[in-house]
C-alpha cells in the first residue's frame, strides 16, 4: 500500500487552492454601510424623540427599546438573517444584532416547547456575552470605587 504524504508547505498550498478567495474589501464596505445605516436609523429615532420633548437620557433608552424591537421583528420575519449574510459584522455589532442573537436560537428550538425550547435555548449565544459583560462591569465598578 502506497501512502501519499504531504509536507506542511504542500498541504498549505493545496488548502489555499481549494479555499474560496476572500472578498475583504467588498465585505468591509458592506459591513460599514449597513452598520452605519442601522446607527443612522437609531439616531433618527433619538432626534425625533428629542424634538417631541423627551430628555436625552429617556430618548436614548426609548431608542434602544425600539432598535431591539426592530431586531426581534426582523429576525422573526427572517429578514435579519439575510441582512447578516449580506453585511456580516455590520449587522451583528449594533444592538439589533444582539437582539437577533437572542431570538434566533429561541425560534430554532420553538418545536421543543416554550420552557425547554424557547426559554432554555434563548441565551445559548448571548449568554456568555451577558455573563462576561456583567462581570466586566462589576470589576470596572469596583476599580472605579477604589480609585475614587
Amino acid at each position: 500500500m502506497v501512502q501519499n504524504i504531504m509536507t506542511k508547505k504542500e498541504y498549505q498550498k493545496y488548502a489555499e487552492s481549494k479555499s474560496p478567495k476572500s472578498k475583504l474589501f467588498r465585505n468591509i464596505i458592506r459591513a460599514f454601510w449597513v452598520g452605519g445605516m442601522i446607527c443612522v436609523l437609531g439616531q433618527l429615532f433619538t432626534n425625533l424623540l428629542k424634538n417631541m420633548g423627551v430628555d436625552m437620557e429617556e430618548a436614548g433608552s426609548i431608542t434602544s427599546i425600539i432598535m431591539i424591537f426592530l431586531g426581534i421583528l426582523f429576525t422573526g420575519l427572517n429578514v435579519y438573517d439575510e441582512l447578516g449574510r449580506y453585511a456580516g459584522a455590520g449587522s451583528t455589532v449594533p444592538i439589533t444584532g444582539f437582539a437577533n442573537s437572542i431570538v434566533s436560537p429561541a425560534m430554532e428550538f420553538k418545536s421543543e416547547g416554550y420552557i425547554m425550547g424557547v426559554g432554555a435555548k434563548m441565551f445559548v449565544i448571548a449568554g456568555p456575552v451577558l455573563v462576561y459583560g456583567i462581570l466586566a462591569s462589576v470589576v470596572v465598578g469596583v476599580l472605579y470605587y477604589l480609585i475614587k
